[in-house]
């Protein structure tokens, strides 16, 4: 049996197991559309590569399942606008550009539809995705379906620190505009449009459309690349519960990123509902103050993005500006340290503190950033 073979039977036994008042001509379809168009590509991968790979067909199965597979088209389509509109950092730039524009009567959704409407139209990726879907399923619902999930996927992959919609909206601006000479009222002055640009001390011109390119061929390797540190971040901190706090830890990290509800899980241990909430406070606590601050520091600050040194602790400009000046001397001095790469054992010494006096402010710095970065 090939690896294709026995992938597409465990997801037959997952499909009658969630999905047990839906076809089974159905649930082919979706595996079909889970395992790609290159089934034979999984012969080629290692475990650490399979692994990955069923990661990603788990979460494209979740976004599928828990909005889109049992709902009309319709209804969908705005579960669609509704997550992708709930980012906080497109509905931003939608409502900056809406109100720098002369048609200030545009919403965000208006906006999010057009530009939806444009990837389908003139995305590469996209468009092999709907031939794919076409040959999936001769089901409409169906399709629309896929289609609606697939867009989710692709439009909240992590391309540089934003999801890769906001890209596409930028994208969208610049196709949106007009070209060559602008259009302008009277009086004011004719502005020139080009695709290059002369830096003070470059040798030529550098084209703008060329670096785009070039941003634009990173995504998929950006987002393996974050594939990669997830599933390591997954695994070492599932050893990381198995040996300090109990077996029963690990597994239920398990069943929680496969999507199960609280209950499910209780279900699925033999174990008190209590006991599981119990377990969920446990494992949140060590995952936040001791596996990512003691055991694995850097490994978690790489797949968050969130190191002091390279990402200023996953903070923008501004909101390091804010968090800077909330900061007392002692602090400041502390990051500054920590940020130069100093030891703790060091700036213990300088600062005439305990090991553990050091730890404990850089454990609350590190949680007042983490606030200042979720309430945003």
């Amino acid at each position: 049996m090939t690896v294709a073979q026995k992938l597409a039977d465990d997801w037959r036994s997952r499909w009658q197991k969630e999905c047990p008042d839906r076809s089974n001509s159905e649930g082919d379809c979706v595996i079909y559309w889970l395992q790609g168009e290159n089934p034979e590509r999984f012969e080629e991968l290692d475990r650490k590569q399979l692994e990955i790979a069923s990661v990603g067909m788990d979460y494209r199965w979740r976004i599928l399942r828990d909005r889109y597979l049992a709902v009309s088209p319709a209804q969908g389509y705005n579960n669609l606008i509704r997550r992708l509109a709930s980012l906080v950092l497109l509905r931003n730039k939608i409502r900056t550009w809406v109100a720098l524009s002369r048609d200030r009567q545009r919403t965000v959704l208006d906006v999010l539809q057009e530009v939806i409407q444009e990837l389908c139209e003139r995305d590469r990726y996209m468009q092999q995705q709907i031939a794919w879907i076409g040959q999936c399923s001769e089901d409409k619902r169906l399709r629309n379906a896929l289609l609606l999930a697939t867009l989710e996927e692709y439009c909240l992959r992590p391309v540089r620190n934003q999801p890769l919609i906001a890209l596409r909206f930028f994208n969208y601006l610049r196709r949106s505009q007009k070209g060559g000479l602008t259009q302008v009222p009277e009086a004011e002055l004719i502005r020139l449009v080009s695709e290059e640009i002369t830096g003070d001390e470059s040798d030529g011109p550098v084209s703008l459309l060329d670096n785009q390119a070039i941003a634009l061929s990173q995504d998929a390797e950006v987002w393996q690349e974050q594939q990669l540190l997830r599933s390591k971040v997954q695994k070492e901190f599932e050893k990381y519960l198995s040996d300090n706090i109990d077996p029963t830890a690990a597994r239920w990290l398990q069943l929680y990123l496969q999507g199960f509800s609280q209950d499910a899980i209780a279900k699925s241990l033999n174990l008190p509902i209590r006991q599981i909430y119990r377990l969920r406070e446990k494992v949140s606590y060590h995952a936040i103050r001791v596996f990512s601050l003691k055991t694995k520091p850097e490994l978690v600050a790489a797949w968050l993005q969130t190191s002091l040194s390279e990402h200023s602790l996953g903070l923008t400009p501004k909101q390091w500006q804010q968090y800077w000046e909330n900061l007392t001397s002692p602090q400041r001095q502390l990051l500054s340290e920590l940020k130069d790469g100093r030891p703790i054992e060091a700036i213990a010494k300088d600062m005439n503190l305990k090991m553990s006096q050091v730890f404990s402010e850089w454990t609350k710095l590190y949680l007042a950033a983490q606030s200042l970065r979720n309430s945003s």
